[in-house]
Formats: C-alpha cells, structure tokens, sequence
C-alpha cells in the first residue's frame, strides 16, 4: 500500500527462492548421504569424509547468491528508507512519539513548524509537553493512536521514545523502524492506496505491549485538509 512495498516484497521473494533452493539441495544430499554411506556399501567410518570440490562449488555459490542479495537488492532499499528524504517540498512531516503504552501524533499545524516541548510541561492531558505559548506550538496537532495523511503524497515520520525502545511497524506499508530515546530517526513513504492500516509496535516494550496499537487513515487530499482545518478548529 505503499511506493516502495513492491521492491520490499520483491527482495522477501528472492529470499524465499534462494531458502527453497538451499531446502531441497540440503534435503537431496542427506537422502544421497544415506545411501552413499550406508553400513553395506561402506562398514567401516572413513575420517576424511567425502572429497571432491562439489562442496566447495556450492558453498561458494551460496556466498555470490547471498552477496548478491544483500549488496544489490537489500542495502540500496534499506538507504533508500532510511537516509535519503523526498525531495517533494510538499511533504507531510509528522513527529511520532512512542511510550508505553501509546503513540503519540505531532502534526506541526498552518505555519509548518513544531513548537517548544519540554519535559516539565508533560502531563496525562499533555503527553508531549508541548509548549502552546511558544512562538509555533499554538496551532500544532497532537493525537494518541490516531494518523490522518494524504494518498500519493510522501510522508516524512520522526520517531523518538520517552521511555524505552520501541517499534513503529506498519505491517500493510511495509514500514518498520526503531524509535530509541534520545534520538530523532527519520522514516519515509508514499501511501497510495486509501483506508485505514495498523500501526503495530515491533519490539517488546512491556507488559502492555499487546495493545500498543494505532490506526492510519490514508484519505484523498481535500479530506485530509479538512482532517486538519477541524483539528485546528477544536483548538481554538
């Protein structure tokens, strides 16, 4: 559901073939060891083991598929994920903070800037503390569990923790990265099909990890326009 879910699930089928391969020549050479090396046709053990360069061959055709794998296909995605940024001024850039057992939203509001947090405004009804009299905080949007974005249009998330390390996955994007505390770990992707997907965290975080859940609703522009007008709204 997602620009880059096709390469993802392409790289996952490759993998898959290269296991269904590695599966049935491990499994072909136990039934060949059985019988080669059978009690009637060998009684006593020989300490050299079997010689040839078969082996070798296969071992290293092994190591070239894997390389192959991992340099040509994994890496180029996974930098393409996580280091570079769209390069489409009109990105949405949401700030996303997990904490046991929550996700908290942070939309930045009309001007485009976030306001000041600080650790001292934090509270039940102010889980980011977010200073609302800073010179940007005024307008920003902040939700628990709940993320509207626009289809086809990129979508830059900040993640950071305030407790331990979470996971923020988005099994249906194909979207998975760690939020650590202490640190701002950026994450991008273009939804392009709407409806609502799970936000599921990917690393055990607790007791309470089961229902750490939240939902994105990807909609078409003029509904997330709308999405965000009445969030400003609310806060006047």
């Amino acid at each position: 559901m997602s620009s880059h879910a096709a390469s993802i699930d392409h790289v996952m089928t490759l993998v898959h073939l290269l296991m269904l391969v590695l599966f049935a020549g491990w499994g072909a050479y136990f039934v060949w060891v059985l019988v080669r090396f059978r009690r009637g046709r060998q009684p006593h053990a020989d300490p050299r083991g079997a010689t040839g360069r078969v082996a070798s061959f296969t071992e290293l055709g092994v190591v070239i598929a894997e390389s192959v794998l991992l340099i040509g296909f994994a890496l180029p995605i996974w930098f393409e994920r996580t280091s570079a940024r769209p390069a489409d001024p009109n990105a949405v850039v949401v700030r996303v903070v997990a904490e046991q057992f929550a996700w908290n939203m942070h939309y930045p509001g009309a001007d485009g800037r976030f306001g000041d947090t600080s650790v001292k405004l934090v509270t039940a009804t102010n889980p980011l503390g977010l200073d609302r009299a800073s010179p940007f905080g005024k307008d920003d949007v902040v939700l628990i569990g709940q993320m509207h974005l626009p289809v086809n249009r990129p979508v830059v998330i900040q993640l950071s923790s305030k407790d331990v390390i979470h996971s923020f996955g988005v099994p249906a994007m194909r979207v998975k990265q760690d939020a650590i505390p202490g640190l701002l770990t950026p994450v991008w992707f273009t939804p392009i099909a709407t409806g609502q997907f799970e936000i599921a965290c990917s690393q055990l975080c607790g007791l309470a990890h089961y229902r750490m859940r939240g939902v994105i609703t990807v909609e078409p522009e003029d509904a997330f326009q709308r999405f965000l007008a009445n969030e400003a709204a609310a806060l006047k």
